[in-house]
């Protein structure tokens, strides 16, 4: 298998797949960035000129090279405007059910030679691949959020992927600048296997009282070393995220996965995090 990747479609121009685009354009890609329809790319494109625009105005990076680096992406009405892409990278709602859409139609479209690549935080991508006729040709790769700063990628393998699959998409993350981690293809994978009962027990302890908010995400943060608190974390995720991580491992793995009752509910309220205005923190 012959995988020249030099044009990469990501599917998805939300926060994750912006991010996402962002980092491959870093990496000298050219990127189309697609979506249900044209509007929602173009929103994708905004949120990424403007994270630019505050580097350049920051004095971290020379308007040049910020319009350099806009011109590497496009913004693309579907995946099917870009079929001579080597890789298409999905970043899709976290929904097994959507992913195994999206990868019927990429399966559809994409030249034979394509890889692809799912970004999903918890999915078996032997599952997912088997919605495709290429599963030598399909991998996970999961970027930790904010993608465009994150330096891991974790790197999946399906039952039935080629290593020469595995190797083309670690060059690609090597290229972004990130550090690829190959890790077998199990619920949640190596990340959110960690991070998830972290995040989980923090909103347990909020909900018996054992602290505020505050402290929590302080006890974590002095005494554990750890940049942000878990509340603040899973605010910055997003609470709809983190339910859906949640619910998958406790369906695959069990009970010490079991969402905290405050986070069902939370999510119930539309209480998400920054993106809805108001999670654990209040961002208004």
């Amino acid at each position: 298998m012959d995988v020249d990747i030099v044009k990469i479609v990501v599917v998805g121009a939300g926060t994750m797949g912006s991010g996402i685009a962002q980092a491959l354009a870093e990496g000298g890609y050219s990127v189309g960035l697609a979506d249900l329809d044209l509007r929602r790319a173009e929103q994708g494109m905004s949120i990424i000129r403007s994270r630019l625009d505050r580097r350049a105005a920051a004095g971290r990076m020379s308007v040049q090279d910020k319009e350099e680096l806009i011109s590497r992406i496009t913004p693309l009405s579907g995946p099917e405007d870009w079929v001579d892409a080597g890789l298409f990278v999905e970043a899709a709602s976290e929904r097994e059910t959507v992913k195994q859409t999206v990868f019927r139609q990429l399966d559809a479209v994409a030249p034979d030679p394509a890889i692809l690549a799912s970004n999903t935080s918890a999915i078996s991508i032997t599952r997912l691949a088997a919605a495709t006729g290429r599963p030598e040709r399909f991998i996970g790769m999961h970027f930790m959020n904010p993608a465009h700063l994150m330096k891991l990628v974790e790197v999946i393998p399906g039952l039935r992927t080629a290593p020469e699959t595995v190797s083309a998409v670690t060059a690609v993350c090597r290229r972004m600048g990130k550090e690829p981690v190959v890790v077998a293809d199990a619920p949640g994978f190596v990340a959110n296997r960690l991070l998830m009962p972290v995040i989980n027990e923090a909103i347990g302890a909020l909900q018996e009282g054992l602290a505020s908010r505050e402290d929590i995400d302080t006890v974590a943060k002095l005494g554990a070393n750890h940049p942000m608190g878990p509340l603040e974390l899973a605010d910055f995720i997003g609470l709809d995220i983190c339910l859906e991580i949640l619910e998958t491992l406790h369906a695959e793995l069990g009970e010490r996965f079991l969402p905290a009752p405050l986070l069902r509910r939370m999510v119930a309220a539309g209480k998400l995090g920054r993106k809805s205005g108001e999670g654990f923190y209040e961002y208004r």
